[in-house]
C-alpha cells in the first residue's frame, strides 16, 4: 500500500510542478485537464503526509518514554494516547481512497419513482419523494429536468423520471435505488389506520454519446397527442415522443415538451442510460437487469429504507442507521442519511479488498 502512495505522491509534485510550467499554462485544456488530475490526487496525498507525520511524532513520543524525567514520560504517554487512534484513523482512511474509484460518479443521474404497493397512497408519497430529491439538488445546485410523468387521480405521481444534472449527483444519489417504504396515516383514510405502502427509486448514471452509439435502424420512433397540463398542444399536436429499442425491447416516452425534437432528445438520453446499464449487467454477468435488480418487485418486504410518520422515525436498512428527523429529511435535507449509507458500503468494499 505505502509504495503505492509514494508512487501517487511523486504523481502529484510532477503535476504541481507541471501547473507552474509555461506550456500547460499557455494551453486552457491542458490545464484544465493536469488541474483536475492534480485535484483527484490532493486529498490522497494529504491524508499520506499526515499519517506520515502521526507516525514520526508518535516515534518520537514512544522515544520520551525512556527518558529520565518522569513528567516527560508522562507527557509522552498522554500524547501516544491521542497519536495512537489518530494514526490507526488515518491509515483507515488511506485504504478507502486508494479503493478503485466509480467511473460513474461524476456523472448526471437518470432518477426514476414508481409507486409499488399501497394504490392512491403510494402515488401521493411517490410524489412527496420527488420532491424531497428536488430540495435536496437544490441543495446542492444541481439542476432538474422532468422527462416524463404520469399522475394518479389524487394528483399523486404513479411515475416520474427526471434527470438530475450536476458535478458528482451519481456519486450521491447512487445508493437511493431500492424500495422505499412508508408508514403513516393517509390522507385518503378515513379510519385514521396506519397503512404501509411502497415507492420503488432507480438512480442510473447519464450515459453520454460516446458511452452509447444507438443505430437507427435498432430504434421505432413513434409519435402521439401528449396528455395532461400544457395548454392547446395537449391532445392536438403529435409532440409526444415514444421510442422503442428494437433488440433490446426497451421503451422510453417523453410528453413534457411541446416541441416534437426536444422530446426526442429527451427520450434519447434516458435509452443510453438504460443500455448502458444493460451493458454494465452484462459484464459484470448479472441475470437481471440492474434496474430490477435495485428496485425488485416494488414489494414492501423487499425495502431498503423506512419512513415512519408516527414516530417522526426514518430508518436505512442497509446501514442500520435510523434519525428521528423526519420532516427535515422529507424537505431534502438527505446529507446525514446519505453519509451514513456511502460509508457503510465503503466499509463493504474494504472488507472485500482486505479479503481479496
Amino acid at each position: 500500500m505505502f509504495d503505492k502512495l509514494q508512487q501517487l505522491e511523486a504523481q502529484y509534485e510532477a503535476l504541481t510542478a507541471q501547473l507552474a510550467s509555461p506550456e500547460v499554462m499557455g494551453d486552457s485544456t491542458l490545464y484544465q485537464k493536469t488541474a483536475r488530475a492534480h485535484a483527484e490526487l490532493q486529498p490522497t496525498v494529504d491524508e499520506f503526509r499526515r499519517f506520515r507525520t502521526l507516525q514520526q511524532e508518535a516515534a518520537d513520543a514512544r522515544q520520551m518514554l525512556h527518558d529520565a524525567d518522569p513528567e516527560l514520560r508522562k507527557l509522552a504517554g498522554e500524547e501516544l494516547q491521542r497519536l495512537d487512534p489518530e494514526t490507526v484513523e488515518s491509515e483507515q482512511r488511506l485504504r478507502e481512497l486508494l479503493l478503485p474509484k466509480d467511473p460513474n460518479d461524476a456523472k448526471n443521474v437518470v432518477l426514476e419513482i414508481r409507486a409499488g404497493t399501497g394504490g392512491d397512497e403510494a402515488t401521493l408519497f411517490a410524489a412527496e419523494m420527488f420532491r424531497m430529491y428536488c430540495r435536496f439538488a437544490e441543495q446542492q445546485k444541481w439542476r432538474v429536468e422532468v422527462l416524463s410523468t404520469s399522475e394518479s387521480g389524487v394528483h399523486g405521481l404513479k411515475e416520474v423520471v427526471a434527470i438530475v444534472e450536476g458535478r458528482g449527483a451519481y456519486s450521491q444519489l447512487k445508493h437511493e435505488s431500492g424500495v422505499h417504504r412508508v408508514q403513516r396515516v393517509p390522507a385518503t383514510e378515513q379510519q385514521g389506520r396506519v397503512h404501509t405502502s411502497a415507492v420503488t427509486v432507480a438512480v442510473l448514471p447519464e450515459a453520454e454519446e460516446v458511452d452509447v452509439k444507438i443505430d437507427p435502424k435498432d430504434i421505432r420512433i413513434d409519435t402521439f397527442c401528449s396528455s395532461g397540463p400544457g395548454g392547446q398542444s395537449v391532445n392536438t399536436t403529435y409532440s409526444a415522443v415514444r421510442i422503442t429499442h428494437l433488440p433490446t425491447g426497451l421503451v422510453v416516452s417523453c410528453q413534457d415538451e411541446k416541441s416534437q425534437i426536444k422530446n426526442r432528445a429527451k427520450a434519447e438520453r434516458v435509452l443510453r442510460s438504460r443500455l448502458l446499464e444493460l451493458e454494465q449487467e452484462k459484464q459484470h454477468q448479472a441475470i437481471a437487469a440492474e434496474r430490477k435488480q435495485q428496485v425488485g418487485s416494488g414489494d414492501r418486504s423487499e425495502k431498503i429504507r423506512t419512513y415512519n410518520f408516527p414516530q417522526n422515525r426514518v430508518t436505512d436498512h442497509r446501514a442500520g442507521v435510523s434519525l428521528h428527523q423526519l420532516a427535515d429529511v422529507m424537505d431534502g435535507k438527505l446529507q446525514p442519511l446519505l453519509q451514513a449509507v456511502a460509508a457503510h458500503f465503503q466499509a463493504e468494499r474494504l472488507k472485500k479488498e482486505t479479503a481479496a
